[in-house]
């Protein structure tokens, strides 16, 4: 039940767009439809579930802030940040979705470089001040 728009996408596109592949999405969204059906109460989403995973994508993968996406999406920012949580809380507790711990990524094949930017601040170089040369010689006499 994608948009049109997405469904156009190629799997590369849609990967690009998204920051995960289809099937990733596709399983995404029927954890969100599980948890959906045992909600009670409360009032209907405005968003879809499509658009409730794309705008937490969005989030994620852009770094857009939560204002510009509420503007986008046509939504109050506090239903854009309670649909992150909802999402994210959703994804977190069926376990589906996690990223390998420490030991995990100790021993896989896998080869990480790093690249360390100093960004430490270092001293300019200033004249000293002393009384010799910011003291001005008063003149003598009357003002």
């Amino acid at each position: 039940m994608e948009s049109p728009a997405l469904e156009r996408l190629s799997g590369e596109a849609f990967r690009r767009l998204t920051g995960v592949k289809r099937e990733v999405f596709d399983g995404m969204i029927r954890v969100l439809h599980a948890s959906q059906r045992h909600r009670k109460g409360g009032n209907r989403r405005r968003l879809s579930l499509e658009n409730c995973l794309l705008l937490t994508l969005e989030y994620w993968r852009e770094y857009r802030t939560q204002f510009h996406i509420a503007h986008s999406y046509g939504v109050d920012e506090a239903t854009v940040n309670r649909t992150i949580r909802w999402v994210e809380d959703t994804l977190i507790k069926s376990g589906m979705f996690s990223l390998p711990g420490k030991k995990a990524l100790r021993t896989s094949d896998v080869e990480y470089s790093v690249v360390l930017v100093d960004a430490t601040e270092t001293p300019i170089e200033r004249p000293k001040k002393n009384s010799a040369s910011s003291t001005r010689a008063r003149k003598s006499g009357t003002c």
